[in-house]
């Protein structure tokens, strides 16, 4: 094509576009509004939104509510959107942006009567995040400190049972991690690092099912480094509370092989200890 044809070309192109604008400007029946961006009523965007969760279409119903939340801001109705919008990012498994909207809500609206839903949703965002035990353990910690506001903030909501068993749960995990890095240093004989390990299981996780075993390490740590009081003393308390437990019949044979038995000094932060454990108390 030559270059004179060419530019005849896109001259008529540009003169037809500018025809067309220039028709449809000066049509006196054109509803320039109608080109703007359009907006249903938030309770219409709610309701789709509710709809497409039923449906299964998660994604559609994020876009809903993330709808509501833009074009109807600090309404009523953005408040809603906002419980559902977590909701959803919680069921999608986007549990960060599951927690940063629970979060935004809470600082928005920690008064309403679905606050403790929405905390409650935070915690479980923080659950499905706790990995195994030999992992880092911030996702447990976080998720005690989320559902302890439930517990203390919300105490007659219906969720503060749940809330309860998972701080059981995370805690478990924490005291499970403590329980890893303190054999970590048993096996390398590095005993006082260990029994700091095991105490802090004793002593701050004292309702986890690790303690039985933190005590008989401590034990054996104490043995090992010759504070026999401190090793009867272990042994005793685990008695005392796990009498059946294979772990105090370990510990009862460890102390048989000097002539020593479980004997409890009332001195010892372990008898302390003990005392709470009997008395179901945890810190």
């Amino acid at each position: 094509m030559k270059l004179s044809t060419r530019v005849v070309l896109v001259t008529l192109a540009i003169s037809a576009s500018g025809m067309m604008l220039s028709s449809c400007t000066s049509d006196p029946d054109l509803d320039i509004t109608k080109l703007g961006v359009q907006t249903d009523p938030p309770d219409v965007l709610y309701n789709q939104g509710l709809a497409n969760i039923n449906a299964g279409k998660l994604t559609e119903a994020q876009r809903k509510f993330d709808a509501i939340d833009k074009q109807h801001p600090f309404s009523e109705w953005a408040r809603k959107a906002l419980v559902m919008a977590t909701f959803v990012k919680y069921r999608q498994g986007d549990n960060e942006a599951a927690i940063q909207s629970g979060e935004r809500y809470m600082n928005l609206y920690a008064q309403t009567k679905d606050a403790a839903y929405v905390q409650y949703m935070i915690g479980l965002a923080y659950a499905k995040q706790i990995p195994v035990v030999t992992q880092d353990q911030r996702a447990s910690a976080k998720t005690i400190e989320a559902m302890m506001k439930v517990v203390n903030n919300y105490p007659t909501s219906e969720y503060v049972d749940d809330a309860q068993v998972k701080i059981r749960m995370a805690r478990d995990n924490l005291a499970g991690k403590e329980m890893q890095i303190g054999r970590y240093y048993q096996e390398r004989k590095e005993y006082l690092a260990a029994v700091s390990r095991y105490r802090n299981v004793v002593e701050t996780f004292s309702n986890t099912n690790q303690v039985e075993e933190a005590l008989a390490r401590l034990v054996e740590c104490y043995y090992a480094l010759g504070l026999t009081d401190e090793a009867q003393t272990a042994a005793a308390v685990l008695g005392h509370n796990y009498p059946d437990s294979e772990w105090y019949k370990d510990s009862f044979a460890l102390l048989k092989t000097q002539g020593l038995e479980p004997r409890e000094n009332t001195g010892s932060w372990i008898s302390r200890a003990g005392k709470k454990l009997l008395l179901g108390e945890s810190t």
